[in-house]
């Protein structure tokens, strides 16, 4: 078997995520989160559940239930859904912007738009996949906010913010997540042959770092089987196109 990717690190990292969640619904936006959702619900979290895309739940090839559109919103209100998003735009409490860049009133780049962000951050666990881990992405005040961050839903009062988390964020370069005091971004693990340094110089605010931070671990032998069987056209290196890692 060839030596592990760095695409292969980000898909089991995309996997983590859920792990522990039960029986809820994932939403896994774009190719390496739906390879990780995948994965989990093949090894570690066989409860998840996932769509084929419109109404049918699905393990695998097989279908188990049915999901109409109109029956998505209850799944959300009552906090079982766990959706992993993009950003266009994040800063250090976990806001989101996926809707332009610029001022909002006259942006000078009209985006995807506010779309379900608002209600998936508020309503139930959120993590977010970034491949391109860049200033760009990570600044320090976003241009618009359609994601939740920490700050933000601090100010709402109960039940409102029953269900607000921000799971992790995994890129290609490491894992973040918001276990700290004041709920900022701290950098969790490093993918193999990443170092602190580049994380760093490649966000656009301050992150919390360790003394010590670990390496995001490597797929297991039956794991990566698994990968390169989801994904056996290898389209996934070019999401993440870093060889070895």
């Amino acid at each position: 078997m060839t030596a592990v990717t760095r695409a292969e690190v980000c898909v089991v990292a995309c996997a983590e995520v859920w792990r522990g969640d039960g029986a809820v619904l994932a939403g896994p936006t774009g190719l390496i989160p739906r390879l990780g959702a995948r994965l989990a619900q093949l090894t570690f979290s066989p409860d998840l559940l996932l769509t084929d895309g419109e109404a049918t739940l699905v393990s695998g090839d097989v279908a188990e239930g049915w999901l109409p559109y109109r029956a998505v919103f209850g799944v959300v209100a009552a906090g079982a859904r766990h959706v992993m998003m993009g950003a266009s735009q994040l800063d250090r409490y976990g806001n989101q912007n996926i809707s332009c860049v610029g001022d909002w009133a006259r942006p000078s780049r009209q985006l995807l738009g506010v779309r379900g962000a608002p209600g998936n951050t508020v309503n139930h666990p959120t993590s977010y996949w970034v491949p391109r881990h860049s200033r760009r992405v990570f600044v320090e005040r976003v241009d618009m906010v359609c994601g939740v961050g920490y700050d933000r839903a601090g100010t709402l009062a109960p039940p409102a913010n029953r269900f607000h988390e921000i799971r992790a964020v995994v890129t290609d370069l490491a894992v973040l997540d918001f276990g700290t005091p004041d709920r900022s971004m701290r950098l969790r693990s490093l993918h193999p042959g990443v170092r602190v340094g580049d994380v760093v110089a490649a966000t656009g605010f301050r992150l919390s770092v360790a003394d010590e931070v670990p390496a995001t671990r490597l797929p297991t032998a039956d794991e990566l089987a698994l990968i390169r069987d989801l994904d056996p056209e290898g389209r996934r290196e070019k999401e993440v196109p870093c060889g070895p890692a």
